[in-house]
């Protein structure tokens, strides 16, 4: 083999997911068609549960510095803001950062991780059988390249190369509807014109470099062709049809235009070949779910795959990945359609009367505080649960740990995702805030990817009342807890969850 796995596309999934492997000792090789990483950013958003995953490896603060954190975010663009700092994180908010930064960050990561990216190499050919997977790659000298590997893993956009070699349906719908972003270098406009321009709106975001975002749907130009390029003239007469004032927008850096076709794969895996990202799902950037999907995604594929190349995966393993991240998907596809149809409707001149009944019952309904959770734990992803594997479980596995603070624990982590740092399995045994006793670990299972932890919580937390004992998956959700007061009963449990999770690795 010339590696072990090899990952299609060095965007912020594709190098998320290289991330966890070479955490786990996989060998993975990155190749990106692009010769240079991409400077402009349709992305600009990290959600509160990609900053969990972040802060699961000790990543966050490299994000956090560069970023600016906003309280809230959108849904369909309504006036009544989603509160993401209701939600129970310690990080319940959206990070503002442009996703070229994400990426650099990381590429910096996979770097410090020996992660060998290719760039200016194009995947020409995909062969794959019961044992390895072959792939012809095509560099800045044109010469093809044949490589093996055990797996692959297609990160490599909508367009996916690898999604068709592999022969895996892309079932959807095509694009009814686009809009048109651009960023400009000069904008003449004052505060009070600007203004004017939201509330007709158009999205005005500040960006680095003294550069502004302008993104719109133009209700005479809606049914345009995303593949129709977009001109500064064009641009300017939108701005003045839509809100009375071309803005004095000038110096483009970036002229976009985006549909709202939306499609998810039918299968994230064939054998050894496997889609995260956008690969296997593509909607319309409504709330900027799009990459924060793509960076879960890889998240929960990673510590599977290692685990199967590494040869301490249990039987399936590897078919969870699809089990698990497939509905997200489709969740995701599903709730951008609807926020797609409630900023359709009021541009249409028949429907604007009832677009605008509907857009006000939206709002009422966010304006109510167990609604507005709802949906803001779909957007933000820390809503997100997994089934159960054993349907008479306790109710936290499948859900996310929290990050509950630890005291008098077996380590120095102070707070439960420190333990996660390293990418393996964490056995925590728990005492109550107010029992100071915690009897150590005695050794319950020998795993290199199995960190054995006893603490005492330090805060407590609904999900976890009562909980003596809870195995953590890698991604930082629930394998397994109880609640049982009978020691006996807990050991004979404990080792069935931790068969069920990781079987011995191979020699």
């Amino acid at each position: 083999m010339d590696t072990d796995v090899i990952v299609v596309g060095a965007g912020p999934t594709g190098l998320m997911l290289a991330c966890e492997l070479a955490l786990a000792g996989v060998r993975t090789r990155v190749f990106e068609r692009r010769a240079e990483p991409q400077q402009d950013s349709r992305a600009l958003t990290l959600h509160p549960r990609t900053l969990e995953l972040m802060d699961l490896r000790g990543l966050a603060p490299r994000f956090l510095r560069l970023g600016r954190t906003l309280p809230g975010w959108h849904f369909a663009a309504l006036d009544t803001p989603l509160d993401f700092a209701a939600l129970d994180s310690r990080h319940a908010h959206t990070l503002f950062l442009a996703q070229a930064r994400t990426e650099e960050l990381l590429a910096e990561r996979a770097h410090e991780l020996g992660v060998e990216i290719h760039r200016g190499h194009a995947l020409t050919a995909l062969r794959a059988d019961e044992d390895v997977v072959e792939a012809e790659v095509r560099g800045p000298d044109g010469a093809p390249r044949t490589l093996r590997a055990a797996y692959l893993v297609g990160c490599d956009g909508g367009r996916s190369f690898v999604r068709r070699a592999a022969g895996i349906d892309f079932p959807g719908t095509d694009e009814t509807l686009t809009g048109v972003l651009g960023d400009f270098a000069a904008v003449a406009a004052d505060p009070v014109a600007l203004a004017a321009a939201r509330d007709a709106g158009v999205l005005v975001v500040p960006l680095e470099g003294s550069l502004t975002r302008f993104v719109y749907v133009d209700p005479e130009r809606m049914r345009t062709p995303s593949s129709v390029p977009v001109t500064l003239e064009e641009f300017r007469a939108a701005l003045v049809r839509i809100c009375g004032s071309d803005l004095g927008v000038d110096g483009p850096r970036w002229l976009s235009r985006f549909g709202n076709a939306t499609r998810l794969a039918a299968a994230y895996r064939s054998g050894r070949v496997l889609l995260a990202g956008d690969a296997a799902h593509i909607h319309f950037p409504a709330a900027g779910q799009g990459l924060n999907t793509g960076l879960q995604d890889a998240m929960n594929l990673g510590w599977k795959l290692a685990a199967e190349v590494r040869g301490w995966a249990p039987p399936r393993l590897l078919d969870t990945y699809h089990a698990e991240r497939h509905p997200v998907g489709r969740s995701v596809t599903e709730n951008t359609e609807v926020q797609t149809l409630l900023a359709e409707l009021p541009l249409v001149a028949r429907y604007r009367r009832p677009a605008a009944a509907l857009r006000g019952l939206f709002e009422d309904l966010l304006r109510i505080p167990e609604v507005n959770r709802r949906i803001a734990g779909q957007v933000s992803a820390l809503g997100t649960a997994y089934p159960a594997t054993d349907p008479d479980a306790d109710p936290p596995a499948g859900r996310r740990m929290p990050d509950i603070g630890l005291s008098a624990a077996g380590s120095e982590a102070t707070r439960v995702y420190e333990l996660l740092h390293r990418g393996g399995f964490v056995l925590l045994r728990l005492a109550g805030v107010r029992d100071p006793h915690v009897e150590p670990y005695e050794s319950p299972a020998r795993h290199p990817y199995l960190s054995c932890v006893s603490a005492r919580a330090a805060e407590d937390h609904p999900d976890l009342d009562g909980v003596r004992e809870v195995l953590i998956r890698p991604d930082g959700h629930v394998a397994w807890a109880t609640r049982s007061d009978d020691a006996g009963r807990r050991a004979i449990d404990r080792a069935t969850a931790l068969t069920a999770w990781m079987s011995p690795p191979a020699a």
